[in-house]
């Protein structure tokens, strides 16, 4: 196995050691488990403890399921539906009648939350368990603070949830924080702090992927717009623009990365499995090509600042100072970060550079490799000193950006088992992603390295 993708002995062997307590061993026998975030990875959880005869809770901070897909909602996923519908989840539907979609479609956020998402919290098994506008502020052991030691594995989990009538507390045997990232992004400063100058742009910077061609067009178009990252979001983004610069020429595109090479960002293309993926690397190229954009690379960006309705954007590219003037909108996508606030009264171990669960972080860690498939992890990896506390889907990633839904399905399978006392069927952890086509190992790209397979 390449050295890239090993996993740190030290980490997965001081999880391991931790003692297995099953939820049904425990004085809190008839509580729930309560899961965080109502979004596919959520939802999934709750569809295998159902399928396992389990009880559970979910809040879901949003006012509807799926909250944060409904930012995005416009945007269509690269990846088909064969790699989007959780098995477990898929099972539960068909029994009430559901037909799935076409596994090779690719749905759009929107259909992905109405054609699945929905008829999923509809089923009988699962609706009655499923509290929106609750957003969790805290997690705690009943009666101790994180400090205290002895017995705290036999009490329950307290949740401290906010809704419409206020604060409110739930008890739990257990704890699935999916509660993802999209909702925490980064600074576009290119030192991940926010800064009294970026705040003060308020809706003149979007963090995300804004709708170009529907209800945001008349904010963008014949506008000097600034796209800020390199990952697909950005790419997203770019893309969308440039159909508007098409139907608007006076539109005017600026793309700041801090990667030194396009290369880079344009991905595996053609060789990628996923041919949407793939395809967006290829538009990428194209746009950059026919110079429709202006693109600097190598830029660090430092500061904003606003005058005469224009932004001046200040940043050093090649250790050189750089000003981008006559800025109207800006559309930052550098990544998210986890809320790790809720779980302050709870023992986690995080890694302290890209804050992902910290047996991941090896795995992940963009800083040695940005390989779109990760090797199959599960309970073991996920494992918190927190007896059956586990951190799940995107937010299990921390700031890394190579998460895929498929991973997800597969950790919360792995941890419902564990939860259930199935450890073997937690152990037989298996995940087949679709290569990228390329893996960059140590900020050198390699398109025939199987570092990350």
């Amino acid at each position: 196995m390449s050295e890239c993708c090993s996993i740190n002995a030290e980490k997965i062997a001081m999880n391991k050691s931790f003692k297995k307590v099953n939820v049904t061993s425990a004085n809190n026998l008839k509580l729930p488990v309560a899961i965080i975030g109502g979004g596919p990875i959520g939802l999934a959880a709750a569809a295998h403890l159902v399928e396992r005869g389990e009880s559970f809770i979910l809040f879901e901070a949003a006012k509807h399921i799926a909250g944060n897909i409904e930012k995005w909602s416009h945007v269509r996923l690269f990846s088909p539906w064969q790699y989007n519908i959780n098995k477990a989840a898929k099972k539960l539907l068909e029994d009430s009648g559901w037909v799935a979609p076409k596994d090779e479609e690719l749905p759009t956020g929107g259909e992905l939350v109405e054609k699945y998402l929905k008829p999923l919290t509809q089923l009988p098994s699962i609706q009655p368990h499923i509290h929106l506008g609750a957003r969790v502020d805290a997690i705690s052991r009943k009666g101790l603070s994180k400090i205290k030691t002895a017995g705290r594995e036999k009490l329950p989990f307290v949740i401290h949830v906010e809704t419409d009538g206020g604060h409110q507390t739930f008890e739990a045997k257990a704890v699935i924080d999916a509660s993802g990232t999209w909702s925490n992004p980064n600074p576009a400063n290119s030192e991940g702090v926010w800064t009294g100058d970026e705040t003060s742009l308020g809706q003149r910077i979007v963090y995300g992927i804004p709708d170009v061609l529907g209800s945001l067009r008349d904010q963008y178009k014949g506008k000097k717009v600034l796209v800020v990252g390199s990952g697909h979001s950005a790419i997203n983004a770019l893309l969308e623009l440039d159909k508007l610069k098409a139907e608007e020429p006076s539109t005017e595109i600026v793309w700041v990365i801090r990667k030194s090479s396009l290369v880079e960002v344009y991905g595996g293309q053609e060789n990628d499995s996923l041919q949407e993926r793939g395809a967006l690397g290829i538009r990428l190229q194209q746009l950059v090509e026919k110079g429709h954009a202006k693109v600097y690379t190598s830029f660090n960006l430092k500061r904003f600042s606003e005058e005469h309705d224009a932004i001046t954007v200040t940043g050093y590219q090649d250790g050189v100072l750089v000003h981008i003037t006559g800025i109207e909108e800006v559309i930052s996508n550098t990544g998210s970060r986890p809320n790790m606030a809720l779980l302050r009264e709870v023992r986690t171990m995080m890694d302290s550079s890209i804050e992902s669960v910290d047996a991941l972080a090896p795995l992940i860690d963009p800083n040695v490799h940005s390989c779109g498939t990760v090797r199959p992890h599960g309970e073991r990896e996920l494992r918190q000193p927190e007896h059956n506390l586990y951190i799940v889907g995107a937010k299990s990633y921390g700031r890394a950006p190579t998460f895929l839904m498929a991973t997800g399905y597969e950790q919360v399978r792995s941890v419902v088992a564990a939860l259930t006392g199935d450890w073997e069927s937690a152990a037989k952890v298996e995940l087949d992603l679709p290569e990228t086509g390329v893996c960059s190992v140590g900020g050198q790209n390699n398109s025939n390295s199987s570092c990350c397979s």
